[in-house]
């Protein structure tokens, strides 16, 4: 059956993993259905209840802002064309599901490195970076981000044991330039996130005094 040729193009949400020095793509991940629904929280970053009453109207930063939202995937599409997608035929959805949870791991390559410099008696073993991590809903919505939190429901398997359909629930945190800073190239990309909504803001036509039922404030 073939779609209309007028009908509009279905963008993706997904991640993208970068080089966060050199900003080469690392990992694209393309979410095979967009969930329905995005759970957003935003909290501000104000001064403190014991800071003095000059203080009360200020902000120390962009507010901390967290997602969380529920992803489902399904091999049953791919399963139709077989000899198109053998890696679907041999191994289901686990590719998917791995491409997802390696984000939370080091590379096992810098777990052996690290455990052979605590052999030979290194004492202070820097911590792993992890790739910079993108969120992408939209082009208007680009954001860098520390993924929190993962679980995932398997509830289908082929007779290899190989999951076929899952549901995946991600939780993570919009890293702004106080994390980051500005120099960094991850600080860079949230600003351009906030800048964004501020330039999406000022398209909001707003109201008048008359529709809260004020003439004026008191």
């Amino acid at each position: 059956m073939t779609t209309f040729p007028g009908s509009p193009r279905l963008l993706k949400g997904g991640i993208v993993l970068l080089d966060p020095n050199t900003g080469t793509v690392q990992r694209i991940i393309a979410l095979q259905y967009n969930p329905a629904t995005l759970q957003r929280s935003l909290t501000a970053r104000t001064v403190g209840e014991e800071a003095d009453r000059s203080q009360a109207l200020r902000l120390i930063g962009p507010p901390q802002e967290t997602y969380t939202l529920e992803a489902e995937i399904d091999a049953a599409d791919q399963l139709e064309k077989p000899f198109e997608n053998q890696v679907v035929v041999d191994h289901g959805i686990a590719p998917q599901l791995a491409a997802l949870e390696t984000i939370l791991y080091p590379p096992s390559s810098r777990l052996i490195s690290n455990n052979a410099l605590a052999n030979s008696g290194v004492l202070e073993i820097a911590p792993t970076e992890a790739p910079l991590t993108l969120f992408v809903w939209s082009k208007h919505r680009v954001m860098p981000i520390r993924l929190t939190s993962y679980s995932v429901t398997e509830d289908a398997f082929d007779p290899q044991l190989n999951p076929l359909r899952a549901k995946v629930s991600l939780g993570f945190r919009v890293l702004s330039v106080d994390d980051l800073g500005f120099d960094h190239r991850g600080g860079n990309i949230y600003l351009a996130y906030h800048q964004q909504a501020e330039r999406l803001a000022a398209l909001n036509r707003g109201g008048a005094l008359g529709d809260l039922g004020l003439t004026g404030i008191p």
